[in-house]
């Protein structure tokens, strides 16, 4: 189990990730940061790069901030 700091730009016109020099992710999402949708795309879109199952990645701090701790279970 880890934790990865991510930094989250919704509505942006592209979905991306992008690794920052210390060790944390920028992630790009198109949806906004409404009713819980760009977290829903957050979780989504990690669970894909790291070919995992949604279920095994949560929010652990910072649900309503651009600056969220995500818990990744191996």
């Amino acid at each position: 189990m880890s934790i990865i700091t991510v930094k989250v730009k919704p509505n942006s016109k592209k979905q991306a990730i992008q690794e920052e020099a210390d060790g944390s992710l920028t992630v790009y999402l198109k949806s906004p940061p409404v009713d819980g949708k760009a977290n829903q795309e957050l979780i989504e879109v990690l669970a894909e790069k790291f070919e995992l199952r949604k279920s095994q990645i949560t929010i652990k701090a910072g649900l309503s901030s651009r600056n969220k701790l995500i818990e990744v279970e191996d």
